[in-house]
């Protein structure tokens, strides 16, 4: 076979059958369980704990699925599963996926002792859900992780570490069980300074602060978390206190560091986030298509329409560019590619100003129906909102690969 041959043969946009088998088996979730339940739980503005009982049940609100997908040899495993989720609804599958940040802070960085003892407590088992909690923003460190006030200082007398600040914008913040919480070891390095700790079930000196009310995702819980005093083991920094030692010492002297904590949580979960714009974007097209087939104005279905059938067309087609990128950055990432054009920042950021389009096309299509809660695209576009903010704004999204492509140190 010859080299173009064999290429050809190769590439396949075809998903395995166990990531079929589970996209499949999760749809059938979405919409038996979470949909119906998805206004309640937006106007309530409360973690939809039932729900998550249920997805606990079946085997979703698990480690071992997330792990699972978080393994699956393409890297299309979550990609896949977070779609649906958000297919969904966006608060309700952020409850679901949330404590999954917190997770792969403590995968990607962690020691395999850590994974096995903390990240089951970060999501439990039917009739006894818990919950976990990344905590990076601060109120004055958002988009500039380097501006971190909160401090971890190590007392070697009682081999604890000492954590004292305020983070904010944490999902399930405050009444989580378990907390990884991204802390300043040396303020003089910045950003290079800094390392995640594990804050273990019913710490002392943690507290909820202000719970947000929220414009979308409602039905996930987004707080402050307080740390005053709060005394974790010495063994709760993320890759252990050698490992964070060494990197300090090799930057003091002038070397490299390594990826900073917390940009590398943001970096691993960039697609993920991506595939639930995506969900979101694809629930709108879906919506708004049936509608257009079903709604007569003038004599026929508005679908038939240019100015309706050709804003359709435009929305479907962006929603499946923004899968494809995403599915190529969750690609990479799982098989070890760099993103040496900031292909992570690309889907986050195509994708989130892809479901903030669409589901406002979507509203456009259905008119004043569209304006109602008595119809979902008026939630879905509040929903759509925070994928252009959250874990990276678009700017910070375009300035990464501003710098990718001009290979200028962008500001």
């Amino acid at each position: 076979m010859s080299e173009p041959d064999r290429a050809s043969a190769v590439f396949s946009l075809d998903l395995s059958d166990d990531v079929v088998q589970m996209r499949d088996w999760l749809h059938e979730f979405a919409a038996s369980v979470i949909r119906p339940a998805a206004a309640e739980w937006d106007e309530r503005e409360e973690m939809p704990w039932p729900v998550l009982e249920e997805a606990a049940k079946v085997g979703l609100y698990s480690l071992d699925f997330y792990a699972q997908q978080y393994l699956e040899g393409s890297g299309l495993g979550i990609p896949v599963a977070f779609e649906e989720l958000f297919w969904g609804d966006a608060g309700i599958g952020l409850a679901l996926a949330g404590s999954s940040l917190a997770a792969v802070a403590v995968v990607a960085n962690g020691t395999p002792e850590q994974v096995g003892e903390w990240c089951p407590q970060m999501f439990g088992g039917p009739g006894d859900v818990k919950l976990g909690a990344f905590c990076s923003s601060e109120p004055e460190a958002g988009s500039d992780v380097g501006a971190i006030r909160t401090r971890a200082v190590y007392d070697a007398a009682a081999d604890e570490w000492v954590l004292n600040g305020v983070k904010t914008w944490a999902t399930n913040g405050g009444i989580a069980n378990v907390h990884v919480v991204v802390a300043s070891v040396d303020p003089s390095l910045r950003s290079r300074g800094q390392a995640s700790f594990i804050v273990p079930p019913g710490t002392a000196g943690l507290s909820m602060g202000q719970k947000f009310r929220k414009h979308g995702i409602r039905a996930s819980h987004t707080a402050e978390v307080v740390l005053s005093d709060v005394r974790v083991p010495g063994r709760c920094v993320v890759g252990g206190r050698e490992r964070l030692e060494e990197r300090l010492a090799r930057i003091r002297e002038g070397g490299r560091g390594g990826e900073q904590a917390a940009m590398k949580t943001f970096e691993a979960s960039r697609p993920g986030v991506a595939a639930m714009a995506v969900g979101v974007a694809r629930a709108a097209v879906e919506y708004a298509a049936e509608y257009s087939r079903t709604r007569v104005q003038f004599g026929r279905p508005i679908g038939q329409n240019q100015g309706v059938a050709f804003m359709l067309a435009d929305m479907a087609a962006s929603v499946d560019a923004a899968r494809l990128l995403t599915w190529r950055a969750a690609w990479m990432a799982r098989q070890g590619k760099p993103f040496t054009c900031a292909e992570g920042s690309m889907s986050k950021l195509v994708a989130g100003e892809t479901a903030v389009r669409v589901t406002e096309q979507a509203i456009q299509i259905l008119g004043g129906n569209g304006y109602t809660r008595d119809y979902p695209v008026e939630r879905w576009h509040r929903d759509a909102k925070i994928f252009t903010i959250f874990e990276g704004t678009s700017e910070i999204q375009r300035m990464i690969v501003g710098r990718a492509v001009t290979g200028l140190d962008v500001r």
